[in-house]
């Protein structure tokens, strides 16, 4: 499905997304490197599934070392830990166009979306969709394990075949030379840098990773 922007911004002012070519490969951390780094503020508008120690959204400012308002609450806070869409008619609610508005905030802003550019926010529409609504930049998180050309080539190709402006690509994990080279040639896409594994994960540490391996000023101009 093709979809109309609903906004327009000036390159300076607009948002960065932050999406990844599938769930659990690290996108929530370096979410909260970017946040940090630009010292912008964060919005995740879903949160499906409510760990004790909360959502991502408190796992970013805990790794961010932004200050507590520049975490923006949710959308929608969903109980169960599955696509948006079902977690949503679970809680016997509607996921609104309306409320998935982009905050207007001072500054630079980093929305992240949950899984994968194709996971459903309702049963007509996928965060691709709402990705071309918000007509903001996309930053692509992939791993670098076995699998990892195929779906991102798959998630370039279905962001840019809605209109959606893919920044580049950010990796996570060990180096691999020929699967990043190789997605940044064949999607024709930037190859912003690689977040290795951290243990500990520490502000501290993320911060110094991020710092050592992205240049800050490609995702500002």
């Amino acid at each position: 499905m093709i979809v109309e922007p609903l906004i327009s911004r000036p390159l300076t002012s607009r948002p960065l997304i932050v999406t990844g070519t599938d769930t659990e490969i690290g996108k929530t951390v370096f979410a909260a490197a970017l946040a940090g780094a630009l010292g912008a503020h964060y919005w995740k508008p879903v949160q499906a599934g409510l760990e004790e120690d909360g959502g991502d959204g408190d796992r970013v400012g805990r790794l961010s070392g932004l200050p507590a308002d520049r975490i923006l609450p949710e959308a929608y806070r969903l109980a169960t830990p599955c696509s948006p869409h079902l977690a949503a008619e679970i809680d016997g609610l509607d996921i609104a166009p309306e409320r998935l508005a982009l905050p207007q905030v001072e500054g630079p802003l980093v929305v992240e979306g949950a899984g994968g550019v194709m996971v459903p926010l309702t049963r007509s529409t996928t965060y691709a969709d709402q990705f071309a609504r918000w007509n903001a930049p996309v930053v692509l998180v992939a791993r670098t394990v076995l699998g990892t050309i195929n779906h991102s080539l798959l998630s370039i190709e279905a962001l840019r075949s809605r209109g959606v402006e893919v920044l580049g690509v950010a990796f996570v994990g060990d180096a691999v030379e020929d699967s990043e080279a190789t997605i940044c040639a064949m999607g024709q896409v930037r190859r912003l840098g690689r977040l290795p594994r951290l243990d500990p994960l520490t502000p501290e540490a993320l911060a110094c990773a991020f710092a050592e391996n992205f240049n800050i000023e490609d995702f500002t101009a």
